[in-house]
């Protein structure tokens, strides 16, 4: 959404453009906007004097004063109704103060909603192999990809949501394994299991790599299981595509408690059967992207190099084998095909059926071989650029498939396409012992504990969210005893997911986290819950002022003088009032960089300051009455554009705290 300020800014930029075109004769594209550290110094700062002394000096041969540039164009710059005044400082910075009081009515006014970009951006994320349940791990892909979502459809662009599903791979044939030949049981035993399967089978899938370690014997029958799925129309095949969907449908429970949805379930299966890799292979063959080893330790494979690797004068045998010596393509090459036709370039497409429709009327599709009558799909794939959100350990492998997308599809918005990389999530021992976990005394001394569910040694999605809701509902419980039990249990679970997504997003993407139950939970701090409780408190401000019978006198243009007087006198209040309208500005910075944590800092500081205002000031029993309206814009502005943040995180405000 655009407001005020950011209109206003680029009010100024093209002012700026129009002044150097007319003085200087040079025409600019990109012009530099910073925010003094303080108020004092100004609202925007522009340091353009500096550039236009470089770009005249390659231009005549001739030295220029920055400072008289910047004192020249701000003699050019036409006055604008907005801005209090411009002034020239330091070496050439021309710093801009802006009108507060217009700034604040400005900010009593709707936003208007952004003009679509025009582009379709697809974003895969959370893709759990469907053999077991979901992890922390899981949870921070999923939280992350849902914050990139939200952000990106703030910005006008549309989106499309695909968790993909690798229902073919060497983890479903584990979990097939174990049923058939450890647990020996049959298609109707596993169907009668009751609760929830996901959590059943993190438990085998934990035993069979152990039985895989005692009996290396036994991997012939992973080899012999993988193989019955990937060829299709046998029993096996039939069990791994039960074992798959069932577990499938336990981990979108999972993530939809933490409301998360997508649009397309992409499954390899389909691309497999449909031959996606066939079509792919040709087309990178016959660009020459991939090549035919004959000699040396990939013989009979064909692969792939990356450009920087023949730059750096790499090995010759240096590269990514995408097709074995037996025939067999590696995951790489399958993400490739996948990518291609994300962006229509494949010549070939899925066939579609509901999966899951929500109560809130969303219905996710997923990929089938065959067409079915169920439904009209909407079109799926032909995006503009695509965002997949993987654990930073695939970035090697991630540049190979974002080079042959460069290099087969000449559309200069596919260079906007990204890995979005991010580190584990470990537990801190504390967290480990509340979730029951035995550490050894060198576990308790280590500030974090890492997960590995291939050993069974992590903790489910589930548990955790359970193990924060029963800790927040506790907090609730002992805060509002007039609650009933489903009104306790509904406000726990939104403190509890709050605390938990904001917890995973407030870390850069390359930050490796340990979480933590108290430090996520925590009402002090830079946490969800104090975020949310800003909000809480702001609301009840309003709500208190209608049961006292006060009434509100909205300001208008004609209080402008008396507004800026005060405002004038309280550099803590503009700080804030300010920092507030900045809304566009950090949600903007987070979408471009793909990084949520931007936003998160953000709300924080602006919850910081909110509450020392609040602390502060006497808002409700001021006696001056434009001077309690002024608060209660403040109030207003801050409390809005702090719900819209975290709105923007996927983080509910609750009624109260």
């Amino acid at each position: 959404m655009r407001h005020m300020l950011e209109r206003l800014r680029e009010h100024i930029v093209r002012h700026l453009r129009q002044c150097v075109q007319r003085r200087f004769d040079l025409t600019v594209e990109e012009i530099a906007i910073e925010v003094p550290p303080h108020v004092e110094l100004g609202d925007l700062a522009f340091p353009i004097a500096f550039q236009l002394a470089q770009w005249l000096r390659q231009r005549t041969g001739q030295k220029y004063n920055p400072r008289a540039l910047a004192e020249a164009i701000a003699a050019e710059l036409p006055p604008m109704q907005e801005i209090a005044r411009v002034e020239v400082a330091g070496a050439g910075y021309l710093n801009v103060f802006l009108d507060r009081a217009r700034l604040l009515l400005g900010l009593q006014q709707p936003e208007t909603a952004p003009e679509p970009s025009g582009e379709k951006i697809i974003v895969e994320h959370t893709s759990i192999n469907p053999n077991k349940a979901a992890h922390i791990g899981h949870l921070r892909n999923a939280v992350l990809g849902d914050a990139l979502v939200r952000l990106l459809r703030w910005s006008g662009a549309r989106v499309e949501v695909h968790n993909y599903i690798d229902n073919t791979g060497v983890q479903v044939a584990d979990v097939v394994v174990g049923f058939k030949y450890l647990e020996k049981k049959d298609r109707a035993e596993i169907e009668a299991i009751p609760g929830k399967f996901d959590h059943y089978c993190w438990d085998l899938y934990a035993r069979v790599t152990a039985w895989y370690e005692e009996n290396p014997e036994a991997l012939e029958l992973r080899r012999q299981t993988l193989s019955e799925i990937e060829e299709g129309g046998n029993p096996t095949a039939e069990l791994a595509e039960y074992i798959s969907m069932r577990v499938l449908n336990d981990q979108l429970d999972t993530v939809e408690r933490l409301g998360i949805y997508y649009d397309l379930l992409p499954r390899e299966s389909e691309i497999l059967h449909l031959k996606f890799w066939d079509r792919a292979f040709e087309l990178l063959k016959a660009a020459g992207l991939v090549t035919y080893e004959t000699e040396g330790k990939n013989r009979g494979c064909w692969v792939m190099r990356l450009p920087s690797e023949e730059e750096t004068g790499a090995r010759e045998d240096e590269g990514k084998v995408l097709v074995r010596s037996d025939g067999t393509v590696v995951y790489t090459g399958k993400d490739i095909a996948y990518h291609l036709w994300k962006l229509g370039r494949l010549g070939v497409d899925f066939s579609y059926r509901p999966f899951r429709r929500y109560p809130n009327g969303h219905t996710t599709w997923i990929t089938t071989s065959e067409a079915t009558a169920d439904g009209a799909p909407p079109e799926f794939g032909r995006g503009s650029a695509y965002l997949s959100v993987i654990g930073s350990e695939q970035t090697y492998l991630q540049r190979f498939v974002k080079e042959a997308v460069r290099a087969l599809v000449p559309d200069p918005r596919v260079e906007r396409s990204a890995h979005i990389a991010y580190e584990k999530v470990a537990l801190t021992p504390r967290a480990c012992l509340e979730l029951g976990i035995e550490l050894s005394p060198e576990e308790l001394e280590r500030q974090q504990i890492s997960m590995s569910g291939r050993r069974g040694l992590g903790v489910k999605a589930d548990d955790l969210i359970d193990k924060l809701e029963e800790k927040a509902l506790g907090e609730v419980r002992a805060r509002h005893p007039e609650l009933s039990e489903e009104g306790a249990r509904r406000l726990a679970h939104q403190i509890a997911v709050g605390a938990l997504r904001y917890f995973l997003l407030k870390y850069t993407r390359t930050t490796a986290i340990a979480f933590d139950f108290t430090e996520a939970l925590s009402f002090e701090g830079e946490t969800g819950p104090y975020v949310q409780y800003a909000v809480v408190r702001a609301r009840s401000i309003f709500r208190k002022l209608q049961e006292a019978g006060l009434s509100r006198h909205p300001l208008g243009p004609e209080q402008i003088p008396e507004i800026n007087r005060f405002l004038n006198e309280h550099d803590d209040l503009w700080a804030l009032l300010y920092l507030a309208a900045r809304l566009g500005e950090f949600a903007h910075q987070a979408c471009e960089h793909y990084e949520p944590a931007i936003l998160a800092k953000y709300a924080f500081q602006l919850a910081q300051r909110f509450n020392t205002f609040y602390h502060s000031y006497h808002i409700l029993s001021e006696g001056d009455p434009l001077v309690r309206e002024v608060y209660l814009a403040i109030t207003e502005a801050v409390c809005e554009r702090l719900a819209r943040a975290l709105e923007l995180l996927g983080i509910e405000v609750p009624e109260m705290m």
